[in-house]
């Protein structure tokens, strides 16, 4: 007979044994990174976002940091961002993700890249260092490079985050609304923001050609970007039909598993190969 009572109460300073599991798989997580971020042992995985329009191209590739674990095997950020976002390993890790974008950036001039930060990486020194660092080689990397802050991360420092777009843009710089729609967006604080473009949270695109409550969401959110000269760019493209009611809606750029998944191998490097070949 099981002796597990679910009702049972916690005794009092204790901790339940699922609040220790979680605990104990944070801190395990947290060691992991930080032994990948001490060791260097972090890539970006590169993902198109395709033009809605012809000629149908890629616009630009969005670069996800990726940590290697001790065998060297990939490990998306899904499975630990949400334990390092708030720790000074959050930090580093935006730190690195720029860093291995302005790389790109600096190797391939044809491309175009964006990479994601935390608006809590706003005044943290070494990223900063990094920018200038690789601008002061060349100042035209900024004209290729979008930063993409997520819409709970921008809201959650709408001075902090404008002040800081408004000391990167002279440079070139583009920003990006990430996730755009999933949390409450002041009217009022999305007009000071001056994003160049937002992305539409893929829980209202996947899907969206047989929701008539997501297709109302996805109109609704197209028109407030459209109202504020802003790109549009729809995530979590997964099927054709789902493409095709976004194009009609007026999305400017469609990224999903549609077009490619996330890789570590460059997908532009392929295709410079076939055009060569082809040429």
């Amino acid at each position: 007979m099981s002796k597990f009572n679910p009702n049972a109460e916690i005794p009092e300073g204790s901790e339940s044994p699922l609040n220790a599991a979680v605990t104990g798989r944070d801190r395990s997580t947290l060691d992991m990174v930080s032994e990948a971020v001490r060791h260097n042992q972090t890539v970006l995985a590169y993902q198109p976002v395709m033009q809605a329009l012809a000629p149908r191209g890629v616009a630009f590739y969005e670069g996800y940091i990726r940590v290697l674990d001790p065998a060297g095997r990939v490990i998306p950020a899904r499975e630990f961002m949400h334990v390092v976002e708030e720790t000074e390993i959050g930090r580093e890790m935006d730190c690195l993700a720029l860093q291995h974008g302005l790389r790109a950036l600096d190797k391939y001039p044809q491309i175009r890249l964006s990479v994601n930060m935390s608006a809590r990486s706003i005044g943290y020194q070494r990223w900063f260092k990094v920018l200038e660092r690789f601008l002061k080689r060349d100042a035209t990397l900024a004209e290729r490079l979008v930063l993409e802050i997520t819409e709970a991360s921008a809201m959650a420092a709408p001075e902090l985050v404008t002040d800081f777009m408004g000391r990167m843009q002279p440079h070139g710089i583009a920003f990006a609304l990430d996730n755009f729609g999933a949390s409450t967006t002041s009217i009022g604080h999305f007009r000071q923001f001056f994003f160049d473009a937002v992305k539409i949270d893929g829980q209202f695109v996947r899907g969206v050609h047989a929701s008539h409550d997501n297709q109302s969401v996805v109109r609704a959110l197209v028109g407030i970007a459209k109202q504020f000269d802003m790109f549009t760019v729809a995530e979590s493209v997964e099927s054709q039909a789902d493409a095709e009611f976004l194009v009609d809606t007026g999305v400017d750029c469609l990224q999903g598993y549609l077009f490619g998944a996330p890789s570590v191998s460059p997908p532009w490097i392929a295709e410079m190969k076939h055009r060569r070949e082809a040429g």
